[in-house]
Formats: C-alpha cells, structure tokens, sequence
C-alpha cells in the first residue's frame, strides 16, 4: 500500500490546535499510510502561546522549528518562505497542508507553490471582504496557490466559486486544476474531541476566579488593529467595564501579551481601573482545554478573534464582535453574532439584546458532522491514488 508524506505546516497557535486534529486522525485511522512531518514556523513562539500546546493536546513535537518569532510582516514571512523552501526541498513531501490565514500560511503557500508541491488549504474561501487587513490578503493569496481548498461553510465554497474555481474539475488536480470542498470545519471535530476534558477543570478554574457557571462573561481582545489603535482600545475597554459594572455581571479577560502592554503603556490609569473593579478578572493567556472550558461555561461571549467566534457557536453562546466585518458571516446572519465594532452604542445594544435573548438563540448545524480532518485525509489519499 502506497504511503504518502504530509508537511503539516504551523506557525500560530490556532493553527496548533487545528493540526491536532489531523495528527489525530493520521494516528488512529491512516498511520500505515501518511508520514508526518510537522514543521512550526515559531510565528508564536513563546512557552505559553505555543510549546504549552504541543504538550496539553499531546501533539507530537515539531520536526522542525524555524524560531522566526515576531517581525515586520516582509520579514517574517520573507525568513518563514526561505525556512520552509529549505525543508520541502530536503524532505520532498507530496504535498503540503496549510491552515487559516496568518503569515505562516501565505509563507507555506509561497514556499510549497513555487517549488511545485501540492498546498492543501485548510479553511478555505473564508472571506471578511476587507483587504486591508493583512489576514485578508493571505488567504486570497493561499487559495490560489492551492490544489486542494477545504471551505468549513457553505457561505466559504461560494466564495470560491465566485473567485473562479470550479466545483466540478476533474483529476489530476494541479494548481491550474484544483479541486474544492464543503468539508465541515476540523475545529468542530477538536471542540467535540476536548470539551469533555476541558469539563475537568470546572472546579479549579470557577474556584479560583470565583465565577458562577453561565454568569460570566468571557472577553478577548489581540488583533492589533484594536491593541495598536489607542482611541479604539480605549473605547472599547472603557465600555466593557460600564457594562460591567452597571450589570453587576462578571467578565473574564484572558489578556494576550500585546494587550496587556498596551494598555499598561498607554493607558495606565483604565488598567488600573480594570483591576480594581470587583466584576473584571484579568487573567494571563490560558491554555487550550482552559479556553475551552472557559467559552463552555460562559453566558456570552466578547472577542475580537475570529477563532474564539466560531467556537462560541460550538457551546451555543451568543458573540459579540469587536470588529466590523467578519469571515464567519453565516453566524451574523444567523443572529447569534453581532459586529459591533469598536462603537460604544452598538457594543451596549448588542449586550442588552444577548442578555434577554441568549436563551432563545437558534444554532444550525454548520460546521459539519465532526469528522471533518478524516473527510481531509481521505480525500488527500484519493488525490495521490487517481495520479
């Protein structure tokens, strides 16, 4: 039986995470037919935004680490592009699968295309029709480098066929010839995977905050369009706690490191504010199953994170989005995500509207069955047997 050899390629923690599922479903369904080989950009590349994960989801460490860290977009995705070129021409994979949209995908992207290894996008056609923001870019870019693209949603394979590609190609899929599909979302299989092991740390974690099961509510803040914007970061935040206080309801603030510092150097006197409110937990970043545990038992969900939006789905709690468009654009139609921007009136309304309705929200099945990376892994095999 023919083997074939995969590059899962990683950078960022969400990409972690995703990978998981399909190191999962290579070990306990096709492990006699795809080698792995894993290589992590180190986009993140501190202890706890990235190696802690390898070890919570017991993911097999890295065959290789390129320690890029932080850098002006160019130069990152300029070192990741050369890393990566090196490795593939070395290990000679048949193909290469790559995930979302951060820097280290379009370097994947750029490095697998031009050497003429087949990119397998994951999370596909997702699109917030902003090209200002450089997420934007990668994945346009990364879908068109790509023989194969998997789309989560149906909103996402539309998408893609609006941009030119054609759900009915033939094999041999190239990437003058690639195939798509309405895969289902890997994330749906990690939440179902890990959400009874996240149930774990109930008692720990509600303990230790002092929080009441689905009385909280759950705030994240890290795309640096509102971290870098002082104006925004302030109004939002300034907000976020008048709604606390005047609730009298809880909110739990996993601050990413870029967060924390800007506020406290910018505005040290809303930080303080912050940390001295009887309703605010500001807490360090936490790891995967917590987050999880944390979006689990929450009433609602505040966050900025595309992510953490689509996992609010999952736990059927309603979202509130610190941005102003989104690419998951199927949950802000079904109603259980609302775009509030960093506007103080919408954020309030949008609040007051979750808190009456939250229990009567309706959540459609979406994202598909929960097999999602095993829909992937076969369909890959496919590809290789067809050539």
């Amino acid at each position: 039986m023919q083997q074939i050899k995969i590059v899962n390629l990683v950078g960022a923690r969400p990409q972690i995470i995703k990978a998981s599922a399909i190191s999962r479903s290579i070990k306990n369904h096709f492990s006699d037919r795809i080698k792995e080989i894993i290589v992590h950009t180190g986009q993140h590349y501190d202890r706890e935004m990235s190696q802690v994960f390898f070890e919570e989801l017991e993911i097999h460490k890295p065959h290789f680490n390129l320690g890029v860290g932080s850098a002006r977009h160019g130069k990152q995705t300029g070192l990741m592009i050369t890393g990566i070129e090196d490795i593939l021409l070395s290990e000679k994979p048949d193909c290469v699968i790559i995930y979302g949209d951060t820097n280290s995908t379009l370097a994947g992207a750029i490095a697998a295309s031009k050497q003429h290894f087949p990119v397998i996008h994951i999370e596909a056609g997702l699109r917030s029709f902003n090209k200002s923001m450089p997420e934007e870019l990668n994945r346009i870019i990364s879908d068109h480098a790509s023989t194969m693209l998997f789309a989560p949603t149906n909103s996402a394979f539309k998408n893609l066929m609006s941009e030119g590609f054609k759900p009915d190609n033939s094999p041999p899929y190239n990437i003058d010839n690639p195939k798509i599909y309405l895969s289902g979302d890997i994330m749906y299989d990690n939440t179902l995977f890990f959400s009874s092991l996240a149930e774990k740390k109930k008692a720990i974690m509600l303990e230790k905050l002092k929080l009441e099961k689905d009385k909280y509510i759950l705030v994240t803040i890290h795309r640096d369009l509102n971290t870098d914007d002082i104006g925004r970061l302030s109004t939002i935040v300034t907000t976020l706690l008048s709604l606390a206080e005047e609730n009298k309801i809880n909110m739990v603030m996993p601050f990413h490191p870029r967060t924390a510092i800007s506020l406290k150097n910018n505005l040290a006197g809303l930080y303080t504010d912050l940390k001295k409110s009887k309703y605010i937990r500001i807490i360090p970043p936490v790891s995967y199953l917590e987050m999880t545990f944390l979006e689990k038992s929450a009433q609602m969900i505040i966050t900025d994170s595309g992510g953490v939006q689509k996992e609010s789905y999952f736990f059927k709690k309603p979202c509130i989005v610190l941005r102003k468009e989104t690419e998951w654009t199927e949950l802000v139609k079904n109603g259980t995500s609302k775009l509030a921007d960093a506007d103080p009136e919408l954020l309030r309304n949008d609040f007051k509207d979750f808190i009456d309705s939250h229990l009567t929200l309706e959540y459609p099945g979406f994202y598909g069955d929960g097999k999602t990376a095993e829909f992937i892994l076969q369909e890959i095999l496919m590809m290789f047997e067809k050539e």
